[in-house]
């Protein structure tokens, strides 16, 4: 294997890596930036509504974008087997 195969590999790795989570990270932000404001608004400082809704939508992703989480890691997966037939 070259190195430029290598370098190939792990740059479709990451580029995988960051297809996977940051759709996640983005909502959970959102989600922290909206809770934040309305506990500027309402002066309610409690710590635990803005983990709670965050884990909220992340399972909520999880569970509606797991299917299309799990087939971009089988096409990578795929792609690194054909890699090794060869």
């Amino acid at each position: 294997m070259e190195i430029t195969q290598v370098v190939d590999v792990f740059r479709d790795g990451v580029g995988v890596a960051i297809r996977l989570t940051a759709p996640m990270l983005l909502l959970s932000m959102v989600v922290g930036v909206l809770t934040a404001i309305l506990q500027a608004v309402t002066q309610i400082h409690e710590q635990t509504i803005s983990f709670i809704l965050k884990l909220v939508v992340v399972i909520l992703f999880l569970v509606l974008g797991g299917s299309w989480m799990l087939g971009v890691l089988q096409e990578y997966a795929l792609e690194l087997f054909e890699l090794m037939k060869a």
